[in-house]
């Protein structure tokens, strides 16, 4: 296994969409076990393969306070959200020192192909249903502060910009 690096906001791969993944080969299994240890490494609750540069429809999700209980996720879309919200302070490694608090679906039912390559649909709820829209927003090209308004996106980039000298 092997920790990988962060592309940094700005690189173009963040704003591209990754490509569904056509069959769950050994490379993407050994892409997934990497994928876990650079989110435990962050430490995080969440990756995507674009974060470190892999333009796939990968992502893998922790949540559990225990760790160890990762979800590998190829090609996921959320088929169904709940209409009650959640905040959380969101952030990612490719524009490290900043963070926003977004509200998102509290619940959400996921459609996605699994390590085994089933087709499985699951639901999430809480910072787990967090994550996953997080990272389903990074295979579609988005950063979480997408999801601000113009004004807080604008502050909140130049004070990363600042912070990184």
């Amino acid at each position: 296994m092997t920790v990988r690096p962060f592309i940094p906001w700005p690189d173009k791969r963040l704003r591209t969409p990754a490509a569904d993944v056509t069959g769950i080969t050994p490379d993407i299994l050994t892409l997934w076990d990497d994928m876990i240890d650079t989110m435990e490494a962050m430490p995080g609750v969440g990756l995507a393969a674009p974060q470190i540069g892999v333009l796939l429809r990968l992502a893998v999700v922790d949540a559990s306070d225990t760790r160890g209980q990762a979800v590998r996720l190829a090609n996921p879309e959320i088929v169904e959200a709940s209409a009650e919200l959640r905040g959380h302070e969101e952030a990612s490694p490719n524009l490290p020192g900043v963070y926003a608090r977004l509200e998102r679906p509290a619940r959400v039912e996921v459609a996605y192909v699994d390590h085994h390559g089933m087709k499985v649909r699951r639901r999430f709820e809480g910072l787990w249903a967090t994550s996953v829209q997080h990272q389903i927003d990074h295979l579609a090209g988005r950063m979480y502060f997408d999801r601000l308004s113009k004004v807080k996106r604008d502050m909140l980039v130049r004070k990363a910009r600042k912070r990184a000298g």
